[in-house]
């Protein structure tokens, strides 16, 4: 399609890729937003953690890798994401990166992932308003393992810290989210073979989706990207002001 060598383009992605997590990470800064809803994606590098070889495990970037993200349901900003592991330390990495990014108090809202609730006490102290929404699964039948997600039967909110409205106790702006990563980037969805091969690689699809889902593509239920929503960029960016970003790195 290009007449370039497969390799070239993928080496020029990754470039492209980290030149936008760049310009992201010095751009997204004292967010005026008022309310954030956190969540974890999972995918894989590599292999899937059942087929990881024995000297492999263990090792980052090989078998189960999450993306945390946090989104402001107001103007559908991806304020931060990170591409790791589902454990304590990554959580407090995460929340501290959420946190340096606010230029205010916010309501935060997270899963019942226990790591958050230590994570959010050491980043924000007591300046902020924070639930949780401990969602309750019912059995999970063995012949739908693989191809069904488990039954949520209900849901529980539970105030952890400050005043948080209670009608805004909700993870459903970032869940939706999930979807349109697996939508957006062909690596994520499930039950393929589209999977990444290197981290890298798949931490350069993340940052340019998020590039793209902030700074590009408009939002209907804002009308403009969320970018201009947040009031970070007065225009919509195009894919030739994307690739422009790699003269600056």
């Amino acid at each position: 399609m290009t007449g370039a060598v497969k390799r070239t383009v993928l080496r020029l992605l990754v470039e492209l890729g980290q030149a936008c997590e760049d310009f992201q990470r010095r751009t997204l800064v004292d967010l005026p937003c008022r309310r954030i809803q956190c969540d974890e994606i999972w995918a894989y590098c590599y292999a899937k953690e059942k087929n990881v070889p024995e000297h492999l495990r263990g090792c980052l970037g090989v078998g189960d890798v999450y993306t945390w993200t946090a989104l402001d349901p107001n103007s559908k900003l991806i304020v931060t994401w990170m591409v790791g592991q589902r454990n304590a330390w990554y959580a407090e990495r995460f929340i501290t990166d959420v946190q340096r990014r606010l230029a205010n108090r916010v309501q935060l809202t997270t899963d019942g992932f226990r790591p958050y609730l230590e994570a959010v006490e050491r980043s924000f102290g007591a300046e902020v308003d924070y639930a949780m929404l401990v969602k309750l699964y019912g059995a999970n039948p063995d012949g739908e393992k693989r191809y069904s997600p488990v039954e949520c039967i209900g849901a529980e909110r539970q105030v952890i810290m400050g005043q948080p409205d209670t009608r805004y106790i909700c993870t459903s702006h970032v869940e939706r989210q999930n979807l349109t990563m697996r939508m957006g980037m062909r690596r994520f969805t499930r039950l393929t073979n589209a999977f990444s091969k290197k981290l890298r690689n798949l931490e350069a699809a993340v940052a340019l989706h998020f590039m793209h889902y902030n700074f590009v593509r408009v939002r209907s239920s804002v009308r403009v990207s969320p970018a201009m929503e947040i009031g970070i960029t007065d225009h919509l960016w195009s894919i030739e002001d994307v690739v422009r970003l790699l003269d600056s790195k």
